[in-house]
């Protein structure tokens, strides 16, 4: 009696519960896979979009530096031309300096020798002569 109990517990209960536990584990295992599976993807989505995302950081970092440097540049010429333009103005300045100081020795050369001249008419003269009416005094 116990053997036919057996074989119809083994055969009504125990090989269709083995059957459905079966099922559940390959069920329960098929969903961590498929789990795993998409965590795997979504980290490999993951590094894709921070690869990505730290190659256009660096493409905009290049885009600003070389925007800098262009107006580095820009700023460079501009000081260039304005010292160009100030060595120019400079050294106008320094000729006109130097003509007028040149005209200013002529006249005062010729003003000295005529300072001179009426110095040494003034002395030569006679002590009791009258200046020459309009000469010098």
């Amino acid at each position: 009696m116990l053997l036919s109990l057996w074989v119809a517990y083994t055969f009504l209960v125990g090989r269709p519960l083995h059957a459905i536990l079966a099922k559940r584990r390959a069920l329960t295992e098929g969903a961590v896979l498929q789990a795993r599976a998409d965590v795997a993807a979504a980290e490999a989505r993951t590094q894709d979009y921070e690869e990505k995302l730290r190659e256009a950081r660096s493409a905009i970092f290049k885009a600003m530096e070389a925007r800098r440097q262009a107006a580095q540049q820009t700023k460079d010429a501009a000081i260039a031309e304005a010292r160009d333009v100030a060595r120019q103005q400079i050294h106008q300045a320094q000729a006109a300096i130097e003509q007028e100081m040149a005209e200013a020795r002529a006249a005062l050369q010729t003003e000295s020798e005529g300072l001179a001249n009426r110095i040494i008419q003034a002395v030569l003269r006679p002590a009791g002569a009258v200046p020459a009416a309009g000469g010098p005094q």
